[in-house]
């Protein structure tokens, strides 16, 4: 009786929501409650470019402030061309950290549209696997990663700032092991991609 119960419930269940959307809604409530990671993505504006704007991303050479080992130089930038690449054909990434004169005179240089210009404005590298552990050795350092990026898109030409971007970033209590801050930059980052096309989730 109990399994005819709950098949009954499951298509009902299945009748007002397609499978896909009821996994994504499982994982944004794992992702609220702090089972899976967790971002929250704050925009100045909400504009779009067209599909074949050609961007390049930069890094800025700024350490932020946090604990543990310090994010690679580049990382922020590497995991942004990741994401923008599944949807511009035309990214280039700058192969190290730049400031933001240098970033702007590159883009131009190869023809760029836009530069996407990014920095880790914060990091918090938690304990998360042995050798953490080995290096560190200090209970209060136990816990999930964090971090914030801040991000400017520049137009190349005129150099008018069209957008920034702030994305704070969490991990998870099921995901934290073995990470660090920029592993969590992945779905921000392709959301913010989507974003900028005008395409939901």
């Amino acid at each position: 009786m109990r399994s005819l119960v709950l098949l009954l419930a499951l298509m009902a269940l299945g009748g007002c929501m397609k499978v896909s959307d009821m996994g994504e809604e499982v994982r944004d409530q794992m992702s609220d409650v702090g089972l899976l990671d967790h971002s929250n993505t704050t925009r100045t504006l909400s504009i779009r470019l067209q599909p074949d704007s050609f961007i390049f991303i930069g890094q800025g050479a700024f350490i932020p402030p946090g604990k543990g080992p310090q994010p690679l130089q580049n990382a922020v930038a590497e995991e942004a061309f990741k994401s923008f690449i599944e949807y511009f054909p035309l990214v280039r990434r700058a192969q190290g950290p730049l400031g933001l004169e240098d970033a702007i005179a590159e883009a131009r240089s190869v023809g760029a549209d836009y530069v996407l210009y990014t920095r880790f404005a914060r990091t918090d590298d938690r304990i998360g696997n042995s050798d953490n552990w080995y290096d560190e050795q200090a209970l209060d350092r136990l816990g999930l990663d964090s971090g914030v990026v801040q991000m400017m898109l520049i137009e190349t030409s005129t150099r008018y700032l069209i957008d920034t971007a702030r994305i704070k970033s969490r991990g998870g209590l099921l995901t934290f092991y073995d990470n660090s801050p920029q592993d969590l930059l992945a779905a921000p980052m392709r959301e913010y991609a989507r974003s900028l096309l005008g395409m939901s989730k």
